[in-house]
């Protein structure tokens, strides 16, 4: 027995990791930007950092992220070409809260058999997700851990770097009393809160992916795979375009949570729930499931996916901004002062009113 078949008997296959190497080589090559070096199949991706010396103080900023328990919808339904969506926008949305440019991004797809059209399927996802954050997919890597995986699991995270200059940087520390909060519509769940989801309407209502949901208009295993919304573009161009003071990428933790992370210590954000009417999944998951509204609000990002901090006389052109990108964007509350608001953290955020039809 050679040492190629003894690998193989252990469940690993180097030619299907080749043939998916392949196969993924049309999408990455989609996913590049000039100062990408090389191709993909070294043992790094190599990025030029002479583009840097355009900035008189360049900072870098990272990102690293998974897409949680989604992936067990996307292997539930077989459709694998989305669920790299919801990967890049996990890590390109998290490093532009703070204003920098995401430059590029590495992989990394663990699974219990390397089914080559899959792994590619996968990558697929994550390029064009990538060429929508105007982002460079450089590198990454598929491991084969059979043993630890059933053959048809996997799992994906991801990691980005960015850079934006010192003094264009976003954050509590631009956020004044009287800036206005605009919210801007998620695209559904994105990929947070996956465990409740799954728990309420999959194993605890019994309800099938294939289910047809009149409430959603679809069924319901299309409405879980909806991709996570990519914000980057936007707001970098929102960043650009206004004297947006911060940006908060709306996560695990939910609406509250996340803003809170980006108001000084003193300040709190009165937000109107009646601002907005979320998506049926979220009032889907609050009824079926008997979901308290406070447990909701701290898991879902409950149709928001991302909030500016803007002053109130760029408001108009904020929203122009994110219009022009096809994003939904309205005024959902104001900052004020507040000697008690917070602590070392961060700010306060109280959410008050109703949904329309809650």
């Amino acid at each position: 027995m050679t040492e190629k078949n003894a690998y193989a008997e252990a469940g690993v296959s180097i030619e299907a990791a080749d043939k998916a190497i392949e196969l993924m080589k049309v999408w990455t090559e989609k996913a590049r930007r000039p100062e990408v070096i090389g191709s993909l199949g070294g043992f790094a991706g190599l990025f030029d950092a002479s583009a840097l010396t355009k900035y008189t103080r360049p900072l870098l900023a990272t990102s690293t992220d998974g897409v949680g328990t989604k992936v067990a919808i996307a292997q539930a339904m077989d459709v694998h070409d989305t669920i790299g969506f919801d990967l890049v926008g996990m890590v390109v949305d998290d490093l532009v809260v703070c204003g920098a440019e995401p430059l590029f991004m590495t992989d990394y797809i663990a699974t219990g058999r390397v089914v080559p059209e899959r792994i590619a399927a996968i990558v697929k996802g994550i390029a064009e997700a990538c060429v929508e954050a105007g982002c460079a997919l450089i590198g990454g890597e598929t491991a084969e851990h059979p043993g630890l995986l059933e053959p048809d699991e996997y799992d994906v995270a991801g990691a980005t770097t960015g850079v934006v200059e010192a003094d264009r940087l976003l954050g509590p520390g631009r956020v004044r009393p009287g800036d206005v909060v605009i919210a801007m519509a998620a695209s559904g769940l994105h990929s947070n809160g996956y465990s409740l989801v799954r728990h309420v309407l999959l194993n605890t209502a019994k309800w099938g992916l294939e289910r047809n949901v009149p409430e959603l208009g679809k069924a319901l295993g299309e409405e879980l795979l909806t991709p996570t919304r990519i914000y980057a573009k936007a707001c970098l161009a929102l960043a650009d375009a206004t004297h947006t003071h911060a940006m908060s990428h709306i996560t695990g933790g939910g609406l509250a949570a996340n803003l809170e992370r980006v108001l000084p210590a003193e300040l709190t954000a009165n937000i109107d729930r009646g601002t907005w009417s979320p998506q049926p999944i979220f009032d889907l998951v609050r009824q079926v499931g008997s979901v308290s509204q406070p447990d909701l609000e701290a898991t879902l990002n409950c149709g928001v996916g991302m909030v500016a901090l803007t002053p109130p006389d760029d408001v108009d052109r904020a929203i122009a901004v994110l219009d022009g990108f096809g994003i939904r964007a309205w005024v959902a509350g104001e900052v004020g002062l507040d000697a008690s608001a917070g602590g070392a953290d961060g700010g306060k955020v109280r959410l008050t009113g109703q949904h329309p039809g809650w």
